[in-house]
């Protein structure tokens, strides 16, 4: 590898060991108190907003398997902040409910990520947000291509 190359990939394990491997921590912190992921959080977005929501639907929203969102329902149902009622019409086929626990949970969580996102618009400003999303998702999208 040229010293020019070289310097660059040393200079992002720097920022990835600085910076990058801790922005998990930074977005899943809002919902911790509730012991929750922020996966598990997004998940209850999800239910909270919609109704007549199967673990299928999430499955399939997120392209992941069944037995994935399997597990992050059964700690929200554990939690309390879901529950499961059965279809009138095809009992086999179950809807997850937020509980008002889970309502008022997902609504503390969200007025929480709100703010620590606006605080980022405030430091960065709004083009640059953009620009640094757009990146963001034009990287993800050429990885996968590459896979």
């Amino acid at each position: 590898m040229a010293e020019p190359e070289q310097s660059l990939l040393n200079a992002f394990i720097d920022v990835y060991m600085s910076s990058l491997k801790y922005l998990d921590e930074f977005v899943s912190e809002p919902a911790k108190e509730f012991h929750l992921s922020f996966e598990q959080y997004l998940i209850l977005r999800e239910i909270a907003r919609h109704d007549q929501v199967t673990l299928m639907d999430i499955a399939s929203q997120r392209q992941v398997t069944r037995s994935a969102v399997s597990r992050q329902i059964k700690v929200l149902l554990r939690q309390g902040y879901l529950r499961q009622q059965p279809d009138e019409n095809d009992r086999r086929r179950l809807y997850l409910i937020a509980t008002p626990a889970g309502t008022e949970a997902e609504r503390v969580i969200r007025q929480r990520i709100s703010r620590r996102f606006q605080g980022w618009v405030d430091v960065y400003g709004e083009t640059r947000a953009h620009e640094l999303l757009n990146f963001i998702r034009d990287f993800s999208q050429v990885t996968r291509l590459k896979k």
